[in-house]
């Protein structure tokens, strides 16, 4: 019950933390804790629960980011219009790319993405279609309410806190079906999850098609709050890293462990940014690996799995003192 009580507490101050905090800076710091967190929770569907180690799910990140700014650039529609387009693409493309992929192992899996991904930033790039090197932009003036263009990061916190709610919701759901007990045993032994009859390689394909379509949206969100996607915001190859040790800092395979990652990450990076100005770029990927190195050498299993342990270990204690004479 006091888990429960804690976690009920942690409910309200998300609910109430842009009314707690309530300066432009706090209120888009915590808006951009909630969009990582949304595409931290995607990437652990397939990197935390399945143990595929993706590096390239900028791909779909980047796809979400150019449908939604696509509808409105060439068609004058609301960017909204593209979060289904990007949804049904990038779960095309992760089909096509996971079929051959999703075969490799270890690392070889993480550099066949790397590979993807540098493929499509460096297509994207030379397409003018995509608006090449430049990117495409959003309107410039909010025309209705469904343009999602506000000059207060409030809206954007709540709707991203919506979106985040639905994706654990439907994590939380698969990892108590069927589907999130293939890919438990699959992440423990593929082989000798065959050998007991789990469709291993149906159930990480359908899994990475649902943590690209998931990942799409996060994208799309993201261009809609800045306002335009080129191709370093909605490909770079730093943007999945970034994901990846969000996810493994609170804890991959952990509901809540891409959540806790983003709340410490995403504050790191944009106070560093912010007190060291463009200096402050160099900075991020010196944090990256050293958190990457802290993270392998101390705790694989994350923040969250720590405090897990801990909390445990009390409890032991705790009976075990109750039944002392």
């Amino acid at each position: 019950m006091r888990r429960y009580l804690w976690l009920l507490i942690a409910l309200a101050i998300v609910i109430a933390y842009p009314w707690i905090f309530s300066t432009p800076f706090q209120q888009r710091l915590g808006a951009l804790v909630l969009l990582y967190a949304i595409a931290a929770s995607a990437w652990n569907i397939i990197g935390g629960y399945a143990g595929q180690v993706s590096v390239g799910h900028v791909v779909f990140f980047g796809c979400g980011a150019y449908a939604a700014m696509g509808a409105y650039a060439h068609y004058g529609l609301s960017p909204l219009v593209g979060i289904p387009v990007g949804f049904v693409a990038s779960v095309a493309i992760s089909a096509v790319v996971g079929v051959p992929t999703l075969r490799l192992s270890g690392h070889y899996f993480s550099m066949a993405t790397i590979a993807v991904a540098e493929l499509a930033r460096l297509i994207v790039t030379n397409t003018e279609y995509l608006g090449a090197a430049v990117g495409l932009s959003g309107p410039t003036v909010p025309r209705n309410v469904f343009d999602l263009s506000f000059i207060s990061a409030l809206p954007y916190y709540y709707l991203f806190l919506a979106v985040l709610a639905i994706t654990l919701l439907l994590t939380w759901w698969m990892t108590n079906n069927r589907m999130g007990f293939y890919l438990r045993a699959i992440k423990d032994s593929e082989r000798a999850a065959r050998s007991l009859g789990a469709p291993a390689s149906r159930t990480k394909l359908y899994a990475y098609m649902l943590s690209a379509g998931l990942t799409s949206v996060a994208g799309a969100l993201y261009a809609m709050m800045f306002g335009f996607v080129d191709p370093e915001s909605g490909l770079g190859i730093l943007i999945s890293v970034k994901i990846l040790i969000m996810a493994a800092l609170g804890g991959a395979g952990l509901l809540l462990g891409p959540l806790v990652g983003a709340a410490i990450l995403v504050p790191l990076e944009e106070i560093s940014n912010s007190l060291l100005g463009g200096k402050g770029a160099g900075l991020t990927f010196v944090v990256y690996g050293a958190i990457i190195v802290l993270i392998a050498r101390f705790q694989p299993g994350g923040l969250l799995a720590l405090a897990n342990r801990l909390w445990a270990q009390r409890k032991a204690r705790e009976k075990g003192a109750s039944h002392a004479p």
